[in-house]
């Protein structure tokens, strides 16, 4: 008989309000077979991997020979060195076995600066005039040059992550193809080397057209930059610094050029592909890579990936940005097919129902299966967390929770019909603080939702910032801790105009998404009384009451959204929803030129920027 906590699998969990919900056996016995498991199988068994803490005292290992990532070697008696350095090692036991990768971390992540704001933008959403229908890295670096003026210290955008090339763009930056690319709709066309091209002035001006409609048209503007970036690619001549990104990024940067090639050619999903096509090592995708067409459109979107890391790094020169990191990917896409022996099949994640989301939530992403992750080194888990690190001061893990559980929901069930699945949680933490040093950067855990204990307790020893909002908090700001972001709403909940004006309920109620009335009501009851507001009061005048009472929060870290500026009532995504609500595709009401001036966006700067550190509860 197979033991579920064995595998990880939980037979039953506390929801959010604490009551103990208990999944049949169907969806347990789904789940366990899901991971290959067997009676007879140790799911510990496989390749070993040790990672250490280097702050804490380090464990005896077997002696042989240690090889450092610097290609240095010493013996170890069984003792690791005092003095060995954080980093990706490896150990060769003086017996007849196969090496055994050694990851020695920090332990911690780089601790955040105290009293820190910024703010927090949708970037497809922040267009100027010059965008092209869509906010890109060029309005990005004249946000943070502007936010830096009004003394901002960060500013967090959504996930940049890669879409699948052609027609049919993904919307949704949290459904993405690849966490380990970036998505060409960003680039600023004009800023690319060689835009010269005939017919810039044209495409330039249709896509400028674009931003008359409030609603982000993906395809449109894909189109457009898409002409754009061949003719600009068709006469690149090669270049040393794209030679060294092409080897700096290495086998990641090649498989993710290799499946947009394909795609091109055979669609969506790659499980739909010829079966000799859908193994990302097998002799046809060598063959693929060698001749024909193939190694030129592998080239072109290698350098896409190279003009988006350009200008990224152009935009982050201007002030520490925070890049956010979704917490899965589209199982037909990139990351899924390079990385495939590591994900669960027939598996999504989600939620399970809580008060402000009833039915649950289903994410329609496949897991990584924690043994198969294990037994792959976590190499996926290191490209993808070193890729969100990239040019950032600071990252945001959404949906934190996952490097401790993740909750799994089976084939055709629903989100109320899944089981939360354990993770290595002390190798991945050990890995991120790793990444985090490398790239000298602090961690947000975005730890809304259901939460175990020992999950924050375990994140605060290591530093990652905690997630507090308004809306969610028992207790006025200022008695919010001091190691924690702080902020009104995030993208999957309400504005502060669209609670007051009572737009966003109005709108759940239209979309049958079932919403909690009391708690809708207790938020805008919340707001009245926090703000000192009554029905007479405009929805401007209790956004400035609710960020003046925000900057009283000792948190080391403070966000705005750029929504709340503007007194926009529709909030970025509404959870549960495919259709009916424009989830990631409605842009600010107003280009970013006008942003700048616009008296509520600045009143909310002087409040964050006025605020000193305090002590909070630490």
């Amino acid at each position: 008989m197979i033991d579920p906590a064995r595998w990880g699998v939980d037979v039953g969990y506390h929801d959010a309000s604490g009551a103990w919900r208990q999944p049949s056996d169907g969806v347990i016995a789904d789940v366990l077979e899901s991971m290959g498991a067997r009676p007879d199988v140790d799911p510990y068994a496989g390749a070993p991997i040790l990672t250490v803490r280097l702050d804490h005292q380090l464990p005896p290992v077997a002696p042989g020979t240690l090889t450092l990532e610097d290609g240095s070697s010493v013996w170890t008696d069984g003792r690791l060195p005092a003095d060995l350095p954080a980093g990706y090692h490896l150990l060769q036991p003086d017996i007849d076995v196969a090496p055994i990768p050694l990851v020695a971390s920090p332990g911690c992540c780089p601790a955040a600066a105290s009293s820190q704001w910024g703010w927090a933008a949708q970037l497809y959403a922040t267009r100027s005039r010059d965008s092209w229908g869509i906010g890109d890295l060029a309005d990005l670096r004249g946000l943070v040059a502007w936010s830096k003026g009004l003394g901002a210290a960060i500013t967090l955008i959504n996930p940049l992550h890669a879409g699948a090339p052609g027609a049919q763009q993904q919307a949704s930056p949290y459904f993405a193809s690849s966490r380990c690319f970036a998505n060409p709709l960003y680039l600023r066309i004009e800023d690319i080397p060689g835009a010269d091209i005939d017919g810039l002035e044209e495409l330039a001006a249709a896509g400028r057209a674009l931003d008359a409609e409030r609603l982000i048209d993906r395809d449109r503007v894909w189109a457009l930059k898409s002409a754009a970036l061949e003719a600009i690619f068709a006469r690149f001549g090669g270049d040393p610094a794209f030679d060294r990104f092409c080897s700096d990024r290495g086998a990641a940067l090649t498989g993710y050029a290799t499946w947009c090639a394909l795609a091109e050619i055979h669609g969506l999903p790659w499980q739909g592909w010829p079966a000799d096509l859908r193994l990302p090592d097998g002799p046809a995708v060598r063959e693929f890579s060698a001749g024909g067409e193939g190694p030129r459109r592998i080239r072109y979107h290698q350098w896409l990936q190279w003009q988006l890391d350009r200008q990224l790094e152009v935009a982050a020169a201007e002030g520490a940005l925070m890049q956010d990191l979704a917490i899965g990917v589209d199982s037909g896409g990139a990351d899924a097919w390079m990385f495939q022996g590591t994900f669960a099949t027939g598996m999504r994640i989600g939620a399970p129902p809580d008060e402000f989301n009833t039915l649950g939530q289903d994410w329609g992403l496949p897991p990584w299966d924690p043994w198969k992750l294990r037994q792959d080194g976590y190499r996926p888990f290191i490209e993808t967390v070193r890729a969100g690190l990239r040019h950032a001061g600071g990252l945001r893990f959404d949906h934190v929770m996952g490097l401790f559980r993740l909750y799994w929901i089976p084939g055709e069930r629903t989100a109320a019909e899944g089981t939360y699945v354990r993770y290595p949680y002390w190798d991945l933490l050990n890995i991120l603080a790793l990444e985090a040093h490398r790239a000298g950067a602090f961690v947000v855990g975005e730890d809304l939702g259901t939460v175990e204990d020992r999950v924050r307790e375990e994140l605060r020893s290591r530093e990652v910032l905690s997630y507090r909002l308004l809306w969610f908090e028992p207790g006025p700001p200022r008695t919010w801790p001091e190691r924690a972001l702080g902020a009104v709403s995030t993208h999957d909940l309400p504005t502060v105009a669209g609670v007051w004006n009572g737009s966003d309920l109005e709108a759940q109620r239209r979309l049958d998404l079932s919403p909690n009335e009391d708690g809708s009501e207790a938020m805008r009851a919340r707001l009245r009384e926090a703000t000192g507001s009554d029905e007479a009061t405009s929805a401007e005048a209790v956004v400035d009451g609710a960020y003046r009472l925000l900057a009283e929060a000792p948190c080391a870290v403070l966000t705005a959204t750029l929504d709340d500026a503007l007194a926009v009532e529709e909030r970025p995504n509404m959870p549960g929803t495919t259709s009916g609500w424009p989830n990631w595709s409605l842009a600010l009401p107003v280009p970013l030129e006008v942003i700048e001036t616009a008296p509520l966006a600045l009143r909310i700067a002087e409040h964050l920027g006025r605020r000193t550190a305090s002590p909070g509860d630490g």
